[in-house]
């Protein structure tokens, strides 16, 4: 199983206390345990900025980073081992894993940090954390801050100042690593697997679940203990519903079924949409449209790349998909004139990618100062047109209505251009046909 190694961690740690400002502190929570329905806990995923810091993988932590403290600068507070709840949840670090396997340089029960974490605050004059994040703990760095304030006659030093912790952290998860692409490369290539076990178990009279379950199996087959967002299978006029969720409905011949479902590994996403045909062959009307928006999929590779700024991609795809749904006349006008007036918006609503990563829709400032930001090396996106025509939009034939199509891939910006790593899914209608066709015959 490919994994971020600890030395990465510990060199994450050290660059975010090379830009905190001296004598300064900075505090992180861990992902609280959320109830899914009474008594039954949601299957737990650390938050993605405590994970980024320490990949420690329990509930119930808190990290403080305190650069130039003497006794280590990585502090890390979590539960004690316990041998009864152990038994009904499973094995625990404690501190002494925490040390050992986790990297801390010092660590505490969870159950000290009232007293504790207030010393370890005193006489900082900044405080790094990322407010409005986590309200319950919140309220508890208040509690911390006005028992230091009550110690001031007796010389007790609050800090002055808070800092958004999370700018700083954003900034560095925008920029991938070697070892944080192979980990995504890694996901993208049993999503892209599952979306080929999908295309292969199409056929009319199963329903949107059953390709689900395909994905699902293929997801846990493959090492993903979850789905990194929930799975979209919209067969149909559902295609045309950007965030479907229901995956229940029949599929049904002469439909396509758009899916965009992925996994994730090591926390780490990946995000890949692919649109076929039920029974897996396209109609001509179905053709038309996909390879348009396939087109506008490739030409946006050719805009991402070291000194291009982020929009270019996304206006590539704006112009290949008007000038594309004019050559079929679902749009009429001068192309430059209708981008200007944004006709093609209710066919193609949405933008063409996002930053990608711990999160499937990934942290980090798409503007610095007003202005596109400009690509770097290490930055991870999706790229993702695609074609809505409502089923009861009345401005088009009959033919075009409840096509859905969209396209999605993951890519890294390179020192020369990009990396695809979601070439592992056939594309062209040519290939999509052609492997649904090898699975009928098997299944014959």
């Amino acid at each position: 199983m490919t994994r971020i190694p600890k030395s990465e961690f510990a060199r994450r740690r050290s660059a975010l206390m090379a830009q905190m400002e001296p004598n300064s502190i900075a505090i992180l929570p861990a992902a609280p345990m959320y109830i899914r329905n009474r008594d039954v806990e949601h299957v737990y995923r650390q938050d993605s900025d405590f994970q980024y810091l320490s990949g420690f993988p329990e509930p119930e932590a808190v990290i403080a980073l305190i650069p130039g403290r003497e006794h280590g600068e990585y502090v890390l507070f979590c539960r004690e081992r316990d041998p009864e709840r152990e038994l009904w949840d499973g094995l625990r670090a404690g501190q002494d894993g925490a040390i050992k396997t986790y990297g801390a340089d010092d660590a505490f029960p969870i159950g000290d940090i009232d007293d504790i974490l207030p010393g370890l605050i005193e006489g900082r004059e900044r405080v790094y954390y990322a407010i409005g994040t986590n309200e319950a703990f919140d309220h508890r760095l208040m509690e911390w801050i006005k028992t230091i304030r009550a110690k001031a006659r007796q010389g007790a030093q609050p800090p002055s100042e808070f800092v958004a912790l999370d700018h700083l952290l954003h900034d560095m998860r925008l920029y991938k690593s070697g070892n944080e692409v192979k980990v995504m490369r890694h996901a993208a290539q049993i999503s892209a697997r599952a979306h080929i076990r999908a295309m292969q178990a199409s056929r009319a009279g199963l329903s949107e679940y059953h390709l689900e379950a395909e994905l699902d199996y293929e997801f846990r087959k493959g090492g993903a203990k979850m789905p990194a967002y929930g799975s979209i299978v919209a067969a149909g006029r559902n295609a045309c519903i950007l965030h479907y969720r229901e995956n229940d409905a029949p599929l049904k011949d002469g439909d396509l079924v758009l899916i965009d479902a992925a996994c994730e590994i090591d926390c780490y996403a990946s995000d890949i949409t692919r649109t076929f045909p039920v029974s897996g062959r396209f109609s001509p009307e179905q053709k038309a449209i996909y390879e348009l928006v396939l087109k506008a999929n490739e030409e946006a590779f050719k805009h991402i790349a070291p000194g291009k700024h982020w929009n270019e991609a996304h206006e590539a795809t704006v112009r290949v998909i008007t000038a594309g749904l004019v050559e079929l006349g679902l749009l009429q006008g001068e192309i430059d004139e209708l981008i200007a007036s944004e006709a093609y918006k209710p066919f193609y609503m949405h933008r063409a990618g996002h930053w990608l990563g711990m999160d499937v829709h990934d942290v980090g400032d798409y503007k610095i100062g007003g202005e596109w930001r400009v690509l770097e090396p290490g930055m991870a996106m999706t790229v993702e047109p695609g074609i809505y025509i409502a089923a009861d939009n009345p401005n088009v034939a009959r033919k075009w209505r409840g096509i859905g199509v969209r396209i999605e891939d993951d890519v890294v910006v390179t020192k020369s251009g990009c990396e695809i790593l979601t070439t592992g899914v056939p594309k062209s209608v040519a290939e999509i046909e052609a492997l649904m066709a090898a699975a009928r015959e098997q299944v014959a």
